[in-house]
């Protein structure tokens, strides 16, 4: 378990010390490239490297960090059965999306976020989807108390406050990841919404709910009870990536998409943190080995 730890700790650190990394070259290195020829040779292989791979990285190392610490808090059959869920099902939309323009409207992926699978969706998208959203998650269910207090209604807003906490990282992601000098998509139809149609909200929230919805239900008979200090990786990954979106966003003057997101996102994020940490408790794993009873065993002299 120590180990286990570990790695999910360098994994979490690795994550948010490559967005900083990504920021610097994004913000100060491609605007300023002069910049490089004051770097040791280093700094210039370190440079080129974050801009060619940069991406990629830190959506592995999140994707991993955010499994390793449900693999340690929940257990790999509670893991898998919000990951797989999560990567296929958002996979689906993306590809769909990409093709056909539904549900999320027309946009194509550009380089920088890896491999595409069929031609057009990077590997590190559905993996984004499966870490944001299972921490969107943990804390919607946290802060209902829907394993304290189980009813369908606390259920049902549990995913709607997970799916909107997912939908609000995107408000503030989408403009700055699209409409700045250095894109990773583009929009073939832009829309009303700084450039996005108001479309890709709806195709996020309903995706969103959609492999949570699934979650819940191959979740339904093992509750999940988090100790006070367990909240605290999903709102640190929440937060994270909504801080490289804002600051992505806010340097390219999008200041109306990072206050929305801060009203819908943030804002919750922290409320649900706070009340599902103080609820405390032990969290719920499955036995993984068989009670054995000793008989009594009588000794005759």
């Amino acid at each position: 378990m120590k180990q286990l730890v570990i790695a999910e700790r360098v994994c979490l650190i690795g994550h948010i010390v490559s967005m900083v990394f990504g920021l610097v070259g994004i913000l100060l290195v491609v605007p300023n490239a002069e910049v490089l020829f004051h770097l040791s040779e280093f700094g210039q292989k370190a440079m080129q490297w974050s801009m060619a791979g940069g991406g990629v990285v830190y959506m592995i190392l999140g994707a991993a960090a955010v499994f390793l610490y449900a693999l340690r808090t929940l257990g790999l059959g509670r893991t898998l059965g919000f990951m797989l869920p999560a990567v296929l099902i958002s996979l689906t939309s993306e590809l769909l999306g990409t093709s056909t323009g539904f549900p999320f409207g027309h946009y194509s992926y550009l380089s920088g976020l890896g491999y595409k699978i069929a031609g057009l969706v990077p590997f590190t998208i559905p993996l984004s989807w499966f870490y944001v959203g299972c921490s969107s998650y943990l804390l919607g269910r946290a802060g209902l108390e829907v394993d304290k207090k189980p009813s369908l209604l606390r259920h049902v807003g549990a995913i709607g406050l997970g799916a909107l906490l997912l939908t609000s990282w995107d408000f503030v992601l989408d403009p700055a990841m699209s409409q700045t000098s250095l894109p990773f998509w583009y929009w073939q139809q832009p829309g009303a919404f700084f450039g996005m149609p108001y479309q890709n909200f709806a195709g996020w929230l309903g995706t969103g709910a959609v492999f949570m919805t699934v979650a819940a239900i191959l979740w339904r008979n093992q509750p999940i009870k988090f100790e006070r200090s367990q909240l605290n990786v999903p709102l640190a990954v929440y937060l994270g990536n909504f801080g490289f979106a804002t600051v992505m966003s806010l340097a390219a003057g999008f200041s109306i998409p990072v206050l929305l997101g801060v009203l819908t996102g943030v804002a919750p994020a922290l409320f649900l943190w706070w009340k599902g940490s103080s609820a405390s408790g032990q969290i719920s794993v499955e036995p993984t080995a068989q009670e054995v009873s000793i008989a009594s065993i009588k000794v005759v002299n």
